[in-house]
């Protein structure tokens, strides 16, 4: 057996993160995606991002691995005649431009259904193809702040936490999941279609309980690390700078257990769930006074060993180099365009059959696969791409 989605092969137009998150995680269950950029506009996460500590393009490196690289001035109506040629030949279109913009280059579903009669065609945008929001921009932030997830999240007594790529990425995601029933709808009635996804209906769907509590005539609240039930439950300080420690209580005999390590006294205050409950504030005081004086290390392990589940809250470079992750394929490592190796997040699931899913090739150059792309695929001899290039339509 192969990976489940080879043999399919997605021309993708998306840009930023979300849409492209969603096509490399197709390309890891085996699909081919050829990226379309051009060097008038190239993938704005192409660009240095110093923010994240790398003047190197540390997102792009993520969402563009395992794809194919090919240029198309899509401004050009020579350059929407090739990107037809290349949906001709491809199962799969995605972009994640505003609603419009595909419309206006000529790239309409319609419009590349008539070269491919059974295409999936894939458009992420803030808030859908249709109805009186879709012509509104927007980035990830604004995904959480609209579907109500940034409202309820952060500490009751502070403001809203502003979510980021964690949205990209859940909306990907989602996305990555419509194109497959897609696909396995056209597998089974040899139908395409257009998956449209909206992605502050995709933050909306994360607060599904809250929304079910508004219905009712309840108030849904940030609430931090509290938890409706169980206490201890939080994120507690440990020895050194910035360390810290996530502990769950969640019955009566794991509270003894915690007790028992933590040397903490029985107390009528926390003699039952509710009790716990009611008095957490007083507990998490107990607790922290406890982790504070051991590395997060020790005092999840001892809690562990216990029953009680804990563990240190790890920073990005201690995933990166955890030998579990590592074995799992979970962070695997890549080469870069200038050859050097680095980390990368795999593919966060494991099929029984088949060949291993995960990254097979890291960042693409641009255009770095027109040889094969232009040549193999769509049978172009170097004269015509010749003259595409010298009118900036291959640019």
């Amino acid at each position: 057996m192969t990976l489940p989605l080879k043999g399919i092969r997605i021309a993708d137009f998306t840009v930023h993160n979300a849409g492209p998150f969603c096509t490399q995680l197709l390309s890891q269950l085996g699909a081919e995606v050829v990226k379309v950029e051009s060097a008038m506009r190239l993938d704005a996460f192409r660009k240095p991002h110093p923010v994240y500590g790398r003047m190197g393009p540390a997102t792009f490196d993520q969402v563009a691995s395992n794809k194919l690289s090919v240029r198309i001035n899509l401004k050009k109506a020579e350059g929407a005649a090739l990107a037809k040629r290349l949906v001709a030949v491809s199962d799969v279109a995605a972009e994640s431009f505003r609603p419009g913009v595909m419309d206006r280059l000529g790239l309409s579903f319609a419009a590349l259904q008539a070269v491919r009669r059974d295409l999936v065609m894939l458009s992420v945008s803030s808030s859908g193809q249709t109805g009186p929001d879709s012509h509104f921009a927007g980035y990830a932030p604004l995904f959480g702040a609209w579907g109500g997830l940034g409202e309820l999240t952060g500490y009751e007594d502070g403001p809203p936490v502003e979510m980021r790529h964690v949205m990209d990425h859940t909306v990907g995601m989602n996305a990555a999941v419509a194109v497959m029933a897609a696909l396995h709808r056209r597998r089974v009635t040899g139908e395409g279609g257009h998956v449209d996804v909206a992605a502050r209906e995709v933050a909306a769907s994360l607060v599904g309980e809250a929304l079910l509590l508004a219905a009712a005539g309840g108030e849904p609240r940030r609430a931090g690390n509290d938890h409706p039930r169980m206490a201890p439950h939080g994120v507690y300080p440990a020895l050194g700078e910035d360390r810290w420690i996530s502990i769950a209580v969640e019955d009566d005999a794991q509270w003894q257990a915690l007790c028992a390590v933590t040397g903490i006294a029985p107390d009528a205050r926390f003699a039952s769930e509710a009790d716990r409950h009611a008095h957490r504030r007083e507990l998490d005081g107990l607790v922290s006074a406890w982790t504070a004086t051991l590395p997060a290390e020790d005092a999840a392990r001892w809690l562990q060993a216990a029953g009680v589940a804990a563990h240190a809250s790890w920073t990005t470079p201690e995933i990166a180099a955890d030998p579990h992750l590592r074995a799992r394929g979970a962070v695997v490592e890549v080469t870069e365009p200038d050859g050097k190796r680095r980390a990368a997040v795999g593919v966060p699931m494991r099929l029984s059959k088949g060949e291993d899913i995960g990254i097979v090739r890291g960042t693409p150059a641009l255009g770095e696969h027109e040889d094969y792309v232009y040549g193999e695929l769509l049978g172009m001899g170097r004269a015509e791409r010749n003259a595409l290039e010298e009118a900036e339509v291959i640019y």
